[in-house]
């Protein structure tokens, strides 16, 4: 059986004020005509299809429209699973005749345990759960829910169970949304779940896993996390932040026989995701700017080394860059937290003095005669209740 892994769609997700809705409809035409050159068997989604447990319309519709092309148009298998950021229950509406044109679904524990049976290959699903939804499912008492408080634990129950099902002779898939770890694993600080503890839960050993031919993995939006060469992040098809800026994007495409192999395909972006570093003066001087298609043509994170002494400084830089998702201020700003936490916070300051002693840790300098009536201007505002 040959099966495209992707996950992490987040359809209706935002990049700064921008709508992604175009770029993830690129990458899914891109990954559609990956779907027909492989001739695959099936589509395996691991989790994480919207953005929120409640997406805006607009997002379902594209989703709808996405699984349609897949499902009804090239009659191919659709084997997914909710994530962390699905709204499991509103996903599991309409199982029933779902399932009759083989778009499986799975939201909850229970259906894990009932694995799609095909000619040579079981297909089970486990969807993200939180320890409490495995402890109403085994009915567990007060006493024995002290030892499952975590997700290690959980699984640690819920997997062996699965491979209690396995039919002898058949290959046996997974597809699963959960932080895995194993020695393959980056750091979380190179992954866009910026939350070391994926949705609030701590990682689950890879070695939980051994039994099954291939896990699909969906969580972590970098296929360099993959735990192993069996258990693999597919990432996500589209650059969400510009901690994947930098990585190449695609899905796998997986063959599973007497042995598994596994195949990258990247999807290429139409509009990329561009970071830029520099002082104010360095990024707008023309020989730097013109070396990147602007207009539209990309999106642009621009980080500041210098504090610029201009006026709208985003709205010169949007003017030159064109759609521009964020403007960070590195360097002094990493003295900002110690600042608030030690004498910023101390009660020995007035709110013109934190305010000026802030401006010129960030600034390097100090707040000019016009700033300073300023400040003052609207803290009596304030004070008035303005």
């Amino acid at each position: 059986m040959k099966f495209l892994h992707t996950a992490d769609w987040h359809i209706g997700k935002e990049l700064g004020a921008f709508s992604l809705l175009s770029e993830q409809w690129q990458a899914f035409r891109q990954m559609v005509t990956i779907a027909e050159d492989e001739a695959v068997d099936g589509i395996i989604i691991a989790g994480d299809l919207y953005d929120r447990g409640i997406p805006p319309l607009s997002a379902v519709e594209a989703f709808e429209d996405m699984a349609r092309i897949m499902n009804l148009e090239h009659h191919w298998p659709i084997y997914a699973v909710s994530g962390n950021h699905d709204g499991a229950v509103r996903l599991g509406a309409g199982r029933e005749w779902r399932e009759t044109t083989s778009f499986y679904l799975h939201t909850t524990l229970a259906e894990a345990f009932e694995p799609v049976e095909l000619a040579d290959t079981q297909i089970f699903m486990l969807p993200f759960l939180d320890p409490l939804d495995a402890r109403i499912y085994y009915q567990m008492s007060d006493e024995e829910s002290r030892d499952y408080t975590s997700i290690e634990a959980v699984m640690a129950r819920i997997i062996p169970d699965l491979v209690a099902k396995f039919k002898p002779g058949k290959h046996h898939i997974l597809v699963t949304h959960y932080n895995v770890i194993g020695t393959g694993n980056i750091s979380y600080e190179l992954t866009s779940e910026t939350n070391s503890q994926v949705g609030g839960l701590k990682g689950v050993p890879a070695s939980l896993f051994a039994d099954f031919d291939y896990v699909a993995l969906g969580h972590i939006h970098l296929r360099q996390a993959s735990p192993t060469d069996t258990i693999r992040y597919a990432g996500s098809p589209v650059k969400f932040n510009t901690k994947e800026a930098q990585a190449e994007k695609g899905v796998y495409i997986v063959e599973v026989g007497d042995t598994v192999t596994v195949k990258w395909r990247p999807i290429q972006p139409v509009k990329d995701l561009i970071v830029i570093k520099g002082t104010f003066s360095e990024i707008t001087a023309p020989a730097f700017y013109e070396q990147y298609a602007r207009d539209g043509a990309n999106w642009f994170s621009i980080s500041l080394t210098d504090f610029p002494d201009v006026r709208n400084a985003r709205g010169i830089l949007t003017t030159i860059y064109g759609d521009i998702v964020e403007v960070n201020y590195v360097g002094q700003n990493a003295q900002l937290g110690n600042v608030v936490q030690s004498e910023l916070v101390d009660g020995t300051l007035s709110d013109q003095e934190i305010i000026s002693h802030f401006y010129e840790t960030v600034a390097e300098k100090p707040l000019s005669a016009e700033q300073v009536q300023l400040v003052e201007t609207m803290l009596t505002d304030i004070g008035r209740g303005v």
